[in-house]
């Protein structure tokens, strides 16, 4: 459970926490958990051949870590005490996006940087929120994140097309097992919604428009 003391190790102005408490925890080590991309994803038409950049989102420097954000107040932040991400969260979403848009067979080339001096097309985003928060409900927790999209034709820096997207999941439990397995559902969520959209947005979605 995510307990007052265990978080600690960021919010030491919460009811409970003391700095030998944190400093307790600080030296014990974190579970690794890895977000990948969906196991199922939209059908490309054909492929197009074109290179698609994806860049890395840009984020706020509380979602800019390794460490898993738990929302405490309105203006309060801690991270879960007992894991933490594979990479830095906009890091772990670039590595989803293009394992997905690479196993879509959509376009010639998919990476994170072009072939050449530039590519054809850049998913370029942000990563405006990624984290957890306790809800009113007995030991529950809601797990939110928000991406905004923007695909943006390289030779002339245009932007073709852009999109917000939302993911909410809520868990029943605080834990830290449930609290993972929430954001694996979301972020599956919006990952399925963002390689939907810029297939839509190239014109080769299998799916009826």
């Amino acid at each position: 459970m995510i307990r007052a003391p265990a978080l600690c190790l960021v919010a030491l102005t919460l009811s409970g926490c003391t700095a030998i408490s944190a400093i307790e925890r600080a030296s014990e080590p974190l579970d690794v958990h890895e977000l990948r991309a969906p196991a199922e994803l939209p059908a490309a038409r054909g492929m197009q051949d074109i290179q698609l950049v994806v860049e890395v989102p840009a984020a706020g420097g509380a979602i800019a870590t390794d460490r898993i954000l738990i929302r405490t107040g309105a203006t309060q932040l801690a991270y879960l005490p007992e894991a933490r991400w594979s990479e830095d969260a906009p890091v772990m979403m670039q590595t989803a996006l293009v394992e997905a848009f690479l196993r879509t067979d959509a376009f010639r080339f998919v990476g994170r940087r072009p072939l050449g001096a530039s590519g054809d097309v850049a998913l370029v985003s942000e990563l405006v929120d990624f984290g957890a928060r306790e809800t009113t409900e007995a030991g529950g927790a809601v797990v939110e994140m928000t991406l905004v999209a923007r695909l943006v034709r390289e030779d002339d820096a245009r932007i073709v097309a852009s999109r917000r997207f939302t993911g909410a999941s809520r868990v029943p439990a605080t834990s830290t097992r449930a609290l993972l397995a929430g954001f694996d559902q979301v972020s599956d969520a919006v990952l399925l919604d963002v390689v939907e959209w810029v297939l839509r947005a190239r014109g080769i979605s299998a799916t009826a428009s």
